[in-house]
């Protein structure tokens, strides 16, 4: 259900500023998925607001700019579909839509580079109907052998499993507002709203794993990642293995939340979603790897 738009300029956001330790990173997002393009902020440039922006501390509020992001949401299911939405479901496509691309703002650092930026809510911009999103990097977590672990905001962890505990951190510093801010809207208690958060993390990456040719390596690090005991996440990684009509080996996985799609096409639920079974996932997946 991911949808961030198509590429074009944004306005006035400048270029990278030289030395941030994630723009390799996000230069090799823009590479693989020209539906989401991070610009990064100079550390005194305002961050953009209006003529489509908006910011993740906006968001988070829960007030007039939230109520306007999912408007779009709103038009969208009456055009596409010809039916409203109840609206809880209307805001939880908005939080997926955003929470996705916010997710690989850090871990796609971490999976390539071995670096986990934070981002404070104030520190994130989204343009939806671009596909954009503007940043500002100030501190950074690495490990002791990496070059930029002398740079200014740099703190260096011992090991793998002190860095994916940064980016458990990480997440949940940036999400947490967020998910504050959509909960009233729908109608969900705390571990189903971190429930979705940890779909987030792990299908985001999955997929971009998958365009990067380390799908295998993509999923291998999202299970020790989420194992399943990390609060405030709910539930694992969720991966595991079906067997198509030829042998061949299909990878799926159970989410631990559901967007409510079925609330509007009840015969389209997601490949991954609990309600799907695992006929019609060997079905999906055999077609799609055929296509």
């Amino acid at each position: 259900m991911a949808s961030v738009g198509a590429p074009s300029a944004p306005p006035s956001v400048s270029s990278a500023p030289t030395g941030s330790p994630v723009t390799g990173a996000y230069a090799r997002l823009g590479e693989v998925f020209s539906g989401l393009r991070v610009t990064e902020l100079a550390a005194h440039e305002p961050a953009p607001r209006g003529a489509g922006w908006v910011g993740a501390d906006e968001l988070s509020a829960g007030g007039a700019a939230l109520d306007a992001f999912l408007a779009w949401d709103n038009a969208q299911v009456l055009r596409d579909y010809g039916q409203q939405a109840r609206p809880d479901v209307i805001a939880s496509f908005g939080l997926h839509r955003y929470a996705w691309p916010a997710c690989l703002l850090i871990t796609l650092p971490w999976f390539l580079h071995r670096r986990v930026p934070r981002f404070p809510a104030a520190d994130v911009s989204f343009h939806r109907t671009l596909g954009r999103m503007a940043v500002r990097v100030e501190r950074f977590a690495c490990l002791p052998d990496d070059p930029a672990a002398a740079l200014p905001g740099a703190r260096v962890v011992p090991d793998e499993a002190a860095l994916r505990d940064e980016v458990r951190a990480a997440v949940a510093e940036h999400l947490g507002p967020v998910l504050e801010g959509f909960g009233p809207r729908m109608r969900r208690g705390r571990r189903a709203l971190w429930g979705m958060a940890t779909d987030e993390v792990v299908e985001s990456l999955w997929y971009l794993g998958h365009l990067l040719g380390e799908e295998e390596r993509a999923m291998a690090e999202l299970e020790a990642l989420l194992p399943g005991s990390t609060a405030p996440y709910t539930g694992s990684a969720g991966f595991r293995t079906l067997t198509g009509p030829d042998g061949t080996a299909l990878p799926t996985r159970d989410r631990a939340s559901c967007c409510f799609f079925y609330t509007i096409r009840p015969e389209d639920t997601c490949v991954t979603c609990p309600r799907t079974c695992d006929a019609d996932r060997v079905a999906r997946l055999t077609a799609s790897a055929t296509a």
